[in-house]
């Protein structure tokens, strides 16, 4: 058995057993309690206790029976919800006397704080909870008790989806059954079972106090389910604000359990997130950052608000990472994400600009968002971001490879260092991208999204345009590529190919073989015909969501983009004609 990396271990006795209790953070701070569920210790908190230590005095305690507390004698009766109440009485009085604290539970460590949160002898010892998925048995029993009253088809139907889904709780009520079981095959196997089902992450947990804590926690099951279910207390109201986050992929529990919690929380947030049960485990960051921001805003007589920008219920705090963020798409983009409730990573060359998108997001609804400098260009100025960001923020859900500069020029007047500057940008850029973060999704095993911006240049050949069309060429064709590659590990791959689109490119477009003089004029005009287009950045944003919410492959934009998009396929012989116009001057 370990303990929680740096922490500080004491023991607690309460009601005939001894509790271990490890603390991380200054106890000056808030306490945030965090309660674990079956079958697991404390240690299914260490990466999300990792985050919060720099923020709060964090506090996880094995439940009676587990990890390195002791079990009550004898088992049977030692379970209960009110004994289960008194141990976390004595943990908060002994974390922080005097001082109410904030509550965290997953699975049954839920099923418990919703005791602690709705019972009277608690009231002013919590300051807020957050849940995750585990139901107030209380409530559950009333969700049980409406749906038989008034058996509607949609109710039948309820009933009899969760009914499959507990079909361990059934299992878990025989008799020895569940301990051999668990001290045989079970035991050893679990840890392997959990990463290939859950892609829960190897190292240091589960720990090899498995096998005792899931053959000692049955009796959570057994002294309290079917008491409960049966005889549900009317008074089940929290006396705290509640945040619920709900694992939209979660195998044990459906979302329809929480249709009628507003009636017992006066004070509710709800979050979503695309994950599977184990959210401790594969979604640390996310939590860390929901957790964070929930505490703060209590503690600070701020309730805190849930995002409610379009697609909130697919993003809300969601780590996305932009480039060239600071301007035009990536700027209207990061702030459509901040919007829908992301936490947003705002990078580019230009570091004030990126501090003024980073600013911007944080106002329109990003839960946090930072500006940091890189140029996407430069490898190792890449790799020490990636490093940055993984250790400072989490692994990136999204990702929008959106840097980007324009050459235009004819083929012979294009030098090789013209080549060398677009390619590095456009191209390398997006490959520095894809593989230091996406290699980080990968490995994290829970999926995500990369965007990489093309253009509608990448089919759509131009004698003006040869490196730029080029660059974006090889970019759509480097995300067909990877979308083959990364399916099997629910990794998408977007290329996004916007047309004209009103941006600052135009300011920045380099024009080869011409003069200073004469490149001005050409970024005047370009400009110029740009902003009597006038596409906003925003709307090529907007597709951007959609794209990976759809997990679409390729998005052509503007109807230009999209018009060009089907002559390509249907009649490439038109696009070639086009081609071959020599453009105004």
């Amino acid at each position: 058995m370990t303990l929680l990396r740096g922490a500080r271990e004491r023991r607690v006795r309460t009601g005939g057993v001894e509790l271990s209790v490890a603390e991380l953070g200054d106890p000056g701070r808030p306490t945030v309690v965090l309660v674990h569920g079956y079958p697991d210790s404390k240690e299914v908190w260490s990466e999300v206790a990792a985050r919060l230590a720099g923020h709060f005095h964090v506090v996880a305690y094995d439940v009676r029976g587990h990890g390195r507390s002791t079990a009550p004698r004898p088992l049977r009766g030692g379970f209960t919800l009110e004994k289960l109440t008194e141990d976390f009485l004595a943990v908060a009085d002994a974390v922080s006397p005097g001082r109410p604290v904030h509550l965290v539970g997953h699975d049954w460590g839920s099923v418990q704080a919703w005791e602690f949160t709705t019972v009277k002898r608690t009231e002013g010892r919590i300051a807020s909870f957050t849940s995750m998925s585990g139901p107030s048995l209380d409530h559950l029993g009333h969700w049980i008790g409406s749906r038989v009253k008034r058996p509607t088809p949609g109710r039948v139907a309820q009933l009899l989806g969760q009914g499959a889904r507990s079909w361990y709780v059934y299992l878990l009520h025989t008799p020895v059954l569940p301990e051999l079981a668990w001290r045989g095959p079970l035991g050893w196997r679990w840890p392997r079972t959990l990463e290939r089902l859950e892609r829960v992450p190897a190292g240091g947990y589960p720990t090899s106090s498995l096998p005792s804590d899931a053959a000692h926690g049955a009796w959570l099951y057994r002294d309290n389910v079917r008491p409960r279910l049966r005889r549900p207390r009317p008074d089940a109201h929290a006396h705290a604000p509640v945040q619920l986050i709900t694992p939209l992929k979660d195998r044990f529990l459906s979302e329809r359990l929480d249709d009628e919690l507003e009636h017992w929380v006066p004070h509710l947030i709800r979050r979503t997130l695309p994950a599977g049960h184990w959210i401790p485990r594969t979604r640390p960051d996310q939590l860390a950052a929901w957790i964070t921001e929930f505490v703060t805003s209590v503690e600070n007589g701020r309730p805190s608000v849930t995002a409610s920008g379009r697609h909130a219920e697919r993003f809300g705090g969601q780590l996305v990472l932009v480039t060239g963020a600071g301007s035009g798409i990536g700027r209207a983009t990061a702030l459509a994400f901040a919007a829908a409730g992301a936490r947003v990573v705002a990078v580019d060359r230009n570091a004030e600009a990126a501090a003024r998108t980073a600013e911007s997001a944080r106002r329109v609804g990003a839960p946090a968002a930072w500006a940091e400098t890189a140029d996407v260009s430069d490898e190792q100025e890449m790799e020490k971001l990636s490093e940055k960001v993984t250790t400072a923020y989490g692994v990136v859900d999204v990702l929008v490879n959106n840097a980007g500069i324009g050459l235009s020029g004819s083929f012979f007047d294009t030098t090789t260092e013209d080549w060398k500057t677009v390619l590095d940008v456009n191209l390398w850029g997006v490959i520095h991208g894809c593989r230091l973060f996406g290699r980080r999704m990968a490995e994290r095993g829970q999926g995500g999204h990369i965007v990489n911006v093309a253009s509608a240049a990448a089919y759509q050949p131009s004698r003006a345009l040869p490196a730029y069309s080029t660059s974006k060429a090889a970019v759509l064709m480097l995300s067909e590529c990877l979308r083959a590659e990364l399916a099997g590990q629910r990794i998408g791959v977007t290329a996004v190919c916007p047309g004209f689109v009103n941006t600052a490119i135009t300011a920045t477009a380099r024009f080869a073989g011409v003069d200073a003089g004469e490149e001005k004029r050409l970024r005047q005009r370009a400009a110029r015909l740009y902003g009597l287009r006038n596409y906003p950045p925003e709307k090529v944003a907007a597709a951007i969501l959609r794209a990976v919410v759809r997990d679409e492959a390729v998005v052509a934009v503007t109807p230009e983009a999209r018009g060009a998009r089907v002559l390509s396929r249907l009649a490439p012989g038109v696009l070639r004609g086009i081609a071959r116009l020599k453009p105004p001057v």
